[in-house]
């Protein structure tokens, strides 16, 4: 995305400008946290517990013991209750469907927080001829992360108790899709290039998809729960390369479908990326850097090094839920390093 095309409108006040961008920046931390808490939702398994998608009337949960009654009964008849969960408790169920509440709660909170300001900005005028197709845009995505989050939940209402990691994986990208438009039309508003010098280099390109194919990975992972095989590091079973890697038929699926085979690639996409990373921090040593290029370029080093930290603590500690749901935001914030240190632009040799 050129960074002209952003440009302000001369017709704009600056205040409304930065109004919006600071609205944007609300609702990516907003995403943020419903991000976290989808991995919470998806670590404790919680994500099965509403068997039902009422848009409208969902926002209410059960009320009353008759109503809880109900809500538990309906939940008994899904694959989950009989082949996993069988005998639990109404207390047992009510925490996990918490979990699963609060999320979709959540998310219907962001879709309010992002589409009646915009309708107020719209209303009021304030919003820049440029910026108007990129915020519908945005919008139309998030109705459609709504869909999708019941396209994925009704994959393990069927006959196996668990949500395809395909879907899994394609809501989570879908996600960070919004949220980084979002993030990047609030760097474009509160902190604009004095030209359009947003970096588009090959090195530039190369390590936003490194980011987002471990950040897919990573959904493969969570989906196969393949975070439980193999709690060791850089080994895995005493080996480099695990015996399992290639244990399904036909060869490719293993690359998707086996859980020893994604998290292999998983941690070593991982690696590259954060090897990556540090060769970026590394050559723009010896290049001449403003004030905020330099501030891009640490906040970079500085999500790596966490993001690779929570990662291995994760696996070590066999993912317990707080460690994994700090390492799913983890990945957004380096996300959102990324796309900081590309907005900035290509610095200039001394």
């Amino acid at each position: 995305m050129n960074s002209a095309t952003l440009a302000i409108h001369p017709r704009a006040e600056a205040a409304h400008v930065r109004a919006i961008g600071t609205w944007l920046l609300l609702c990516c931390a907003v995403l943020l946290a419903l991000v976290m808490l989808g991995g919470a939702t998806r670590l404790t398994e919680s994500g099965l517990s509403i068997v039902d998608w009422k848009p409208v009337t969902g926002v209410l949960p059960p009320i009353g013991e008759d109503a809880w009654q109900a809500e538990f009964a309906r939940y008994q008849q899904s694959p989950q209750y009989q082949t996993v969960n069988h005998g639990m408790s109404l207390a047992d169920f009510k925490t996990i469907f918490w979990y699963e509440y609060g999320h979709r709660l959540l998310a219907r909170a962001l879709g309010l927080v992002y589409a009646l300001p915009l309708l107020w900005f719209w209303w009021r005028g304030m919003i820049p001829r440029t910026l108007r197709w990129p915020l519908l845009g945005v919008l139309a995505l998030g109705a459609a992360q709504g869909y999708m989050g019941w396209f994925m939940v009704k994959s393990g209402l069927v006959d196996i108790p668990r949500v395809s990691p395909y879907r899994l994986a394609a809501h989570l990208m879908l996600a960070l899709a919004i949220y980084a438009s979002m993030f990047w039309l609030a760097l474009q508003t509160l902190w604009p290039r004095a030209r359009a010098a947003v970096s588009s280099g090959r090195l530039a390109k190369l390590l936003l998809a490194m980011v987002l194919l471990t950040i897919l990975y990573g959904a493969f992972v969570a989906g196969l729960r393949a975070g439980l095989y193999y709690n060791t590091f850089p080994l895995m079973g005493g080996r480099w390369i695990p015996e399992q890697m290639a244990a399904y038929a036909p060869l490719w699926t293993n690359l998707t479908e086996n859980p020893v085979a994604v998290q292999f690639i998983h941690r070593w996409l991982a690696l590259a990326t954060a090897g990556l990373a540090l060769a970026v921090w590394w050559r723009q040593g010896a290049l001449a850097l403003d004030s905020s290029q330099r501030l891009a370029r640490q906040l970079l080093l500085a999500a790596v090094a966490l993001q690779v930290t929570l990662g291995i603590a994760t696996l070590l500690a066999k993912v317990p839920v707080w460690l994994g749901t700090l390492h799913q935001g983890g990945a957004v914030v380096l996300l959102s390093a990324v796309l900081l240190w590309i907005q900035r632009g290509r610095p200039q040799r001394a």
